[in-house]
C-alpha cells in the first residue's frame, strides 16, 4: 500500500509541475531561482549556511533526480522499494542518486 501511495504521489507531482510548466510563461528554472533568492534574502531563514546551500543545489537538480535523491536522503527510502515506486531498475537509481551527490556536493563545494 506505501510503495502504490508513493507512486501516484510522484506521478501526480510530475503531472502537476508538467502542466505547470505548459500553462506558465515563466520557466520552471526561473521558480526555482526565485525560490532560492528567496532562501537567500529572507530575513526568517534560521538554518546554517550549509543546510541553504544544499537546498539550492537541490532545486538545481532536474525534476526526476530531485525525486530520486529525496527518497533516498529524506525518506531513506531502500533502492529496492524506490524500483517499485519508480518503475526504475536499482542499478539506474543507485547511478542516479551517485549522480546526484556528485552535483551537489560540487555545487556546495564551488559556491
Amino acid at each position: 500500500m506505501y510503495t502504490w501511495l508513493y507512486r501516484i504521489a510522484t506521478n501526480e507531482s510530475l503531472t502537476f509541475i508538467e502542466q505547470q510548466k505548459r500553462k506558465s510563461s515563466v520557466s520552471l528554472g526561473d521558480v526555482e531561482n526565485g525560490l532560492s533568492n528567496k532562501l537567500k534574502a529572507s530575513e526568517h531563514f534560521d538554518a546554517n549556511k550549509l543546510e541553504w546551500k544544499l537546498q539550492v543545489a537541490i532545486q538545481q537538480l532536474p525534476e526526476k533526480q530531485k525525486v530520486v535523491f529525496s527518497l533516498r536522503y529524506y525518506d531513506e527510502m531502500p533502492y529496492e522499494e524506490m524500483s517499485r515506486v519508480l518503475e526504475t531498475s536499482e542499478g539506474a537509481l543507485k547511478a542516479s542518486y551517485h549522480h546526484d551527490v556528485k552535483k551537489i556536493e560540487e555545487f556546495i563545494l564551488n559556491n
